[in-house]
């Protein structure tokens, strides 16, 4: 059966919602206790004994040997087993990802470099619903929190993705999908706290509603110190606070039609650090930020069959979103999406799958000290439609993918990003795959009509002394979009039921990449005598990326599993990119081991290593800083009391105590160390 992604429709004025990136079916979500090759060749995480699952990579449910993209899955169990408590610090379980984190509510991440707090060439997603923010172009990740205990799979697509998901998925897609309703009955309560995550619990209750309908609801917060202060940098006294809940139903309204809705309401607290520029002598005020952020959403899919190779579906969704204060600017965002495809078959050899959609973006910002937009308030329209077909060229082993998606945004028009993909397959036990691809990143309202005070520096005036400099970052209404011609060539081998291993190398050609240009200083009397620097943004940047990723799995013995993954990324700059320059270590490495010493006893093990670093971190002086490469240690220990009550230990970054990880782009935002932390778990079942 062929299997499909969610998406929703509105029906009598409310939305209903089901699959757009379909579950398996039941039978296929049944353990498997006997394992051949070609079942190894179908799963990524051995232990799990389940046929490791994609939807995000041809918006149907595939295995991960037959996808002809580098694409890693983490599961539920090894989210629980890294002691991971946030989406971002669960990322660094895939290969290819980068994650630093800033302070205590904020992370960089990205994939294949360009890494920043804004990284605007990753898409990310939760349950198919974009958490992209067009606003600054990228993903205000404090902002996005899932019950993780509810989490069935995250989905990371490294390279362009662009086809299928549209413009920004540049370096890749991460799709956070949860499970079903149906799959989380009774109850389940979560708490603990320690000396970093100093509070947090989970309280989540699912029945059955009929014959066919299945619901849950949930509660959680949490409450987090801040990170440690370092050398250089203002004393830490970040902190961040938030509180989260929210539902899902999901229901066969007949044998052909499925249903889902889902929503989410949720409020934060942050403080932070922050240098405030001003204009006199040391040119910078230091400040605690306090703010906060809100939001809600609520999604809905509709998923029709008409046979084993045809169906349709369709998805909506709303969300809204609240945060900022007097410094950074209050910015609130209404989203409104609508999508449908339709996938079929073209005889024996074909699948075409192919969608129209369309999105509405209402922001409203408002003036601040250091963010002031041309206009307040901007309506976007987005129009997009794709096609794709793959087809099988030689019977079982040789298949071609073609497609392309069109798209039409109000900053730089029509764009069109098309891919080509071969998939084959020499022996049961080993994949090959090739792929181009061509992918753009949109202009955001920041790229176009917002200006942002960068920072002040002294400058020598003849005749005047040294005069107080205002950097003046402008937007440009000509910026067009980035765009990357990217070429892909994957190998995936597995031995007996043992092993596995996944390489992917790649090489990226970036063009119209965002830099900067300075224009003409104007001297301005009030409310001090100084001078004003402008910088426009222009599309006169230009990068190559290349390297080549690694993923390895052995089941050495029945209650022990070796994860391993290794990355490595060049970069090459023809032109000076600005702020974002340089910002992605060459090396990572990870190392997990997972040992089940009795059936009641669970320990586990990760070793990390990120290479040297080069950020941005001094603001309007962009001088480069390196941070040097890091190693860190994870433990977790975990005792099954009894069936439905697990009592665990996690200690975090054991190798190193008050290590700086990133620094923010601007150098406003002052970064926190990571410092040794260790928190104790209960979770209950009811």
């Amino acid at each position: 059966m062929i299997h499909k992604a969610y998406l929703a429709v509105v029906f009598a004025g409310f939305s209903v919602l089901v699959p757009v990136c379909a579950d398996a079916t039941d039978a296929e979500r049944q353990p498997v206790t006997e394992m051949d090759t070609a079942d190894l060749l179908n799963m990524q995480v051995i232990s799990t004994r389940k046929k490791s699952q994609v939807t995000s990579v041809s918006k149907k449910a595939g295995y991960v040997s037959n996808a002809p993209s580098a694409v890693y899955v983490i599961s539920n169990e090894d989210i629980k087993r890294a002691g991971v408590t946030s989406v971002p610090e669960a990322l660094r379980l895939a290969p290819g990802v980068d994650v630093a984190r800033v302070n205590s509510s904020k992370w960089a991440v990205s994939i294949r470099g360009f890494n920043g707090i804004f990284a605007n060439k990753l898409l990310v997603m939760i349950d198919g619903r974009s958490v992209y923010n067009p606003g600054f172009s990228g993903v205000y990740w404090d902002a996005q929190d899932v019950m993780l205990e509810d989490v069935e799979r995250i989905e990371v697509i490294r390279g362009p993705a662009a086809t299928l998901w549209g413009a920004n998925a540049v370096n890749g897609v991460i799709n956070i999908i949860s499970k079903r309703a149906e799959d989380t009955g009774g109850g389940l309560v979560t708490g603990g706290g320690g000396t970093l995550e100093t509070g947090f619990g989970a309280l989540r209750y699912g029945k059955q509603l009929g014959d066919d309908s299945f619901g849950r609801v949930y509660v959680k917060g949490f409450q987090r110190d801040g990170l440690e202060q370092v050398e250089g940098f203002a004393p830490s006294a970040d902190r961040w606070d938030k509180q989260q809940g929210g539902f899902r139903i999901d229901s066969h309204l007949s044998d052909r039609d499925e249903w889902t809705l889902q929503g989410d309401l949720y409020r934060s607290g942050l403080s932070q650090n922050a240098l405030l520029p001003v204009l006199s002598s040391p040119f910078q005020q230091g400040l605690i930020e306090n703010f906060s952020t809100s939001g809600a959403n609520i999604l809905s899919r509709l998923r029709h069959t008409f046979s084993t190779t045809a169906e349709y579906s369709l998805q909506f969704y709303y969300d809204h979103s609240e945060r900022g204060n007097h410094t950074f600017a209050k910015q609130s965002l209404d989203t409104l999406d609508l999508d449908f495809q339709n996938s079929f078959a073209i005889g024996e050899r074909q699948r075409a799958i192919w969608g129209v959609g369309y999105r509405a973006n209402l922001d409203e910002f408002s003036d601040s000290l250091l963010i002031q937009p041309t206009r307040l308030k901007r309506d976007t329209h987005l129009f997009t439609a794709f096609v794709q077909d793959e087809i099988m060229l030689v019977d079982d082993k040789l298949w071609l993918t073609l497609g392309s998606k069109f798209e039409h945004n109000p900053y730089s028009g029509f764009e069109g990003q098309p891919t080509a993909r071969l998939m084959w397959a020499p022996t049961l036990e080993q994949r090959v795959w090739a792929a181009f691809s061509r992918a753009v990143r949109t202009p955001s309202r920041a790229d176009h009509d917002i200006r942002f005070l960068n920072g002040v520096l002294p400058t020598e005036v003849p005749g005047l002394g040294t005069l107080p400099t205002e950097v003046v970052l402008n937007g440009n209404r000509s910026f067009r979009a980035e765009d990357v011609l990217s070429y892909e060539l994957g190998y995936r081998f597995a031995w007996a039921s043992q092993a596995s291993l996944d390489l992917t190398a790649f090489y990226n050609d970036y063009d119209n990449l965002t830099a900067y240009q300075a224009g003409t200083p104007s001297l301005l009397a009030t409310p001090v005598l100084h001078l004003v620097q402008p910088v426009s943004v222009s599309n006169l940047g230009q990068a190559d990326t290349y390297g080549f990723e690694a993923a390895a799995v052995w089941q050495m013995a029945d209650w022990w599993r070796w994860d391993a993954n290794y990355s490595l990324l060049k970069t090459e700059f023809g032109t000076f990119v600005g702020l974002a320059q340089q910002t992605s270590p060459q090396h990572n490495l990870s190392l997990r081991a997972a040992i089940n010493p009795t059936d009641r006893i669970s320990l586990d093990f990760w070793l990390r290593y990120t290479g040297p670093r080069s950020v941005v971190g001094n603001g309007a002086g962009n001088q480069l800083r390196q941070l040097n490469g890091r190693a860190s240690f994870d433990t977790r220990l975990a005792w099954k009391v009894l069936p439905s009550l697990e009592l665990s230990v996690v200690g975090q970054n054991l190798l190193d105590d008050g290590r700086l990880e990133y620094i923010d782009e601007s150098g406003i935002i002052q970064p926190g160390g990571v410092s040794r932390g260790v928190y104790g778990k209960l979770a209950l079942e009811f």
